[in-house]
């Protein structure tokens, strides 16, 4: 079948190309349908498919920019994670006991993009309670990174990251509590912003069966995906913003602008690797690559400073502080196990792996007093950014790894440079942004040897995303950004 010249396309393109009659809202459905239909056998990203509706919403599109109606996503085909609430359809969350429930309303972030004039065509794979880098489950079975089959696309928003890179529509939604959003970006070869947190209003984000009541879930957040860097603001713009029946009764969301608009004007710390977890030989090169390149192009590069916080010891407190929160839903006999597991550790144990086991038996008290670290985390990070507009560092230490899915994620192990790490070590690079709430947006810097993607976090000031994601922008502009995998390039 002939190459077609929209499946690739941006978002921003997109609209571009509605708004100029050049193709129709119907067209850009049929083509992101097709692919899904030829490719999706093999990547298997997709796992509820929603095309009638998702055509019906085209026809009502194209009958709306006829009329010469202006919305931000107008005709815009897209995916949305599987964990997000969309009437009629199933949210599962990948629990198998859970596979016959299906919402009765949209999630608000989903009426939202709706509202904007959204397509949405179909929802993507997941782990497991949203709980793995990895997307596979026992409803839906496995997907494949488009790059190599073999690997994972990455994790919890893998099926997102995949359809993204295969040409399924140009925008998805995600969410990210230990780098959900940002670890399938860097896997795929794609665009992914974690928002700063409580910027997007998650009510409708909720594991089923629960009713879906607008609440704050501690450290995770929702947020968009997409090929291009500019795409990630659209879609921002559209989903961020409080909550009506809480927040938005009386605030609204005013966002600063970015802090520069030209990539010369830029202070940015740059950081490549960390004895608490080393990146390997790939990931750093890619990462010193871009360092030079921006710095020939005219910004201030530093490798180094003493303001950065203490790697070692915000890693642990935030391996401490995620646990503590989804333990909170472990069945009573894998929670009883953990906190004995964690008060027979040895004191001096400060271990990533026993932190983790800490956090399952986390007292309330002591939840309060890591809060408090927290706390002053967040100001180490406002002293550090009156000197620096961004920084930027690893999402991953590898490139995508084969499919692993011995059940215990304890027992698995990652390899970097040929030495073996602890598969759950692998929190420490997205729990830098994390932890602090800060925004931080994924972006792809080229590939391995073997073609497999890596990229880059850009961590922003706290609510200033407009500046991460401008950089981003002009980045991408510069140097380049989404390349599609060859094998599914038609």
């Amino acid at each position: 079948m002939a190459k077609s010249q929209w499946s690739f396309k941006t978002a921003v393109e997109l609209s571009t190309a509605l708004a100029a009659k050049k193709v129709s809202a119907v067209e850009l459905a049929e083509d992101a349908i097709g692919r899904i239909e030829r490719h999706d056998a093999k990547i298997n990203a997709i796992c509820v498919r929603d095309f009638e509706r998702g055509l019906a919403a085209a026809r009502a599109t194209d009958a709306e920019l006829a009329r010469g109606v202006k919305k931000p996503l107008l005709g815009i085909p897209l995916t949305v994670k599987e964990s997000y609430n969309i009437a009629g359809l199933p949210t599962t969350w990948g629990i198998p006991a859970q596979k016959n429930f299906a919402p009765t309303e949209d999630a608000l972030s989903i009426s939202r993009v709706k509202d904007a004039g959204g397509v949405i065509l179909a929802k993507t794979n997941v782990p497991l309670n949203l709980a793995d880098w990895q997307s596979y489950n026992d409803i839906y079975g496995t997907t494949n990174n488009p790059y190599d089959l073999g690997r994972t696309p990455g994790g919890s928003s893998g099926g997102s990251s995949a359809a993204l890179a295969a040409g399924y529509g140009a925008l998805s939604l995600g969410s990210d509590i230990g780098g959900s959003l940002r670890v399938p970006a860097f896997h795929c070869s794609v665009y992914a912003h974690k928002p700063t947190y409580a910027l997007l209003p998650s009510r409708g984000h909720t594991a089923p069966p629960a009713p879906p009541l607008p609440y704050e879930r501690d450290l995770a957040v929702i947020g968009p995906m997409a090929r291009g860097a500019a795409d990630l603001s659209l879609l921002l713009d559209v989903m961020a913003g409080p909550d009506p029946l809480e927040a938005g009764k009386a605030y609204r969301l005013e966002l600063p602008a970015a802090r520069h608009t030209d990539l010369k004007d830029f202070r940015i710390l740059v950081i490549d690797t960390d004895p608490v977890l080393p990146t390997d030989e790939t990931v750093r090169g890619t990462i010193d690559q871009l360092a030079s390149n921006i710095e020939k192009a005219g910004a201030k590069i530093f490798r180094s400073s003493p303001l950065l916080p203490d790697f070692a010891a915000s890693s642990r407190l935030y391996v401490r502080m995620l646990l503590s929160f989804l333990a909170a839903s472990f069945p009573a006999d894998v929670y009883t196990g953990a906190a004995a597991a964690a008060a027979a550790l040895p004191a001096d144990d400060s271990s990533l792996q026993a932190e983790l086991t800490r956090g399952i038996a986390l007292s309330h008290r002591d939840w309060v007093m890591a809060s408090v670290g927290r706390t002053r985390l967040r100001a180490q990070w406002r002293e550090l950014f009156k000197s620096f507009d961004a920084v930027i560092c690893p999402i991953m230490p590898t490139p995508a790894f084969p499919h692993d899915h011995t059940p215990d994620q304890a027992q698995r192990r990652v390899l970097i440079d040929g030495r073996a790490h602890a598969y759950t070590d692998q929190f420490a690079w997205p729990g830098i942004a994390t932890l602090p709430g800060l925004p931080a947006t994924a972006i792809p810097t080229g590939f391995s040897p073997d073609g497999l993607p890596v990229g880059v976090q850009i961590v922003g000031p706290w609510l200033e995303d407009r500046t991460p994601l401008r950089l981003a922008e002009l980045i991408e502009r510069e140097f380049g950004g989404f390349k599609p995998p060859p094998m599914f390039d038609d």
